[in-house]
């Protein structure tokens, strides 16, 4: 009897916790001053005015641009507002998430909105597989446990966070390859007698590659904004998470007057890259050698099971 009442009122208290959170989370208290410049640059940046009004350039439609949204889009991307305005209000920056979407091109409010969506098919999904196994046989009690529904819902909650990471985590491979080979071709391109800033931006247009094109669009900014161009590879490498181009955009602040040097700080940047992802390769390889070999060992044990099982059968006469 004792069990179950602290039970009981572990339980309860437990679930005003969780209340109180979510509470505090939905319905924040008032916005502090840096929240609401944030959310005005952020407004800014999606093409909106300070005031609220959408500009006439982002407005879907106008111009010839891209037509309405459908209402459930719609209704997606006011959820998705939403969220992120809460994320702003509580002070969440998530820092990597957001630089793993940036390298993936997808928005922060899409996300959110993807992940409440999720979260609300894991508890749908949560009862119909208990309600699959009770019409089975597997369980014998009608009644959905509750905590079924939130544990999926939980899941399902941060599935896209996993997917995000996996594809950010190849995209990054990818980048840091493709920002090698660029080291090699700037270097190359002031071996021929070009300025810095000649060479960063015709290495850029060798190619049309993804990787090649978010270089451009950092350096034409630069340009517009009046930065250094390595600064704007610095800016680039804090929005996608390559600390390679963090690196770089310090070493040729420093170096940026002197050609030789900035040639001989490129080609060894570029080979310490090419060195590191070597062994990264040969790293996988090695794993994936070791996991064959488990693999090649089972079966050997099962054919060797297969073999031996009829004569042990006979021997100990069963």
């Amino acid at each position: 009897m004792n069990e179950t009442i602290t039970f009981a009122v572990f339980a309860g208290g437990l679930l005003g916790l969780g209340l109180y959170v979510l509470a505090r989370a939905l319905f924040p208290g008032e916005r502090s001053p840096v929240s609401a410049v944030a959310r005005v640059d952020a407004l800014r940046a999606r093409g909106f005015h300070p005031g609220g009004s959408p500009s006439s350039s982002a407005v879907p439609g106008a111009g010839g641009g891209p037509q309405q949204p459908g209402p459930v889009d719609r209704a997606r991307g006011q959820l998705g507002e939403w969220l992120a305005d809460v994320f702003l209000r509580r002070g969440w920056e998530m820092r990597s998430l957001r630089a793993d979407l940036a390298l993936l091109g997808r928005d922060w409010e899409g996300f959110l909105a993807q992940k409440v969506l999720m979260a609300a098919l894991g508890l749908v999904f949560g009862p119909f597989v208990y309600g699959a196994g009770f019409m089975l046989g597997f369980v014998s009690s009608p009644f959905i446990p509750l905590w079924l529904a939130l544990v999926f819902a939980a899941v399902f909650f941060f599935l896209p966070d996993a997917e995000v990471r996996r594809d950010a985590a190849a995209r990054r491979r990818d980048f840091r390859r493709v920002v090698a080979a660029y080291l090699d071709l700037v270097a190359m391109s002031l071996a021929g007698g070009r300025g810095l800033p000649e060479a960063l931006k015709a290495a850029a247009e060798v190619s049309d590659g993804w990787a090649l094109r978010r270089i451009r669009t950092a350096l034409a900014d630069a340009r517009i904004t009046g930065l250094s161009q390595w600064q704007a590879l610095g800016r680039l490498g804090d929005e996608v998470g390559v600390e390679e181009l963090r690196d770089l955009a310090n070493s040729l602040a420093l170096v940026a007057d002197d050609g030789a040097k900035v040639r001989a700080s490129l080609g060894a940047r570029a080979e310490t890259m090419r060195s590191r992802e070597l062994a990264e390769i040969e790293g996988t390889a090695g794993k994936k050698s070791q996991s064959m070999l488990i693999a090649q060992l089972l079966l050997c044990l099962g054919f060797l099971v297969f073999l031996i099982f009829p004569a042990g059968m006979r021997v100990f006469g069963f």
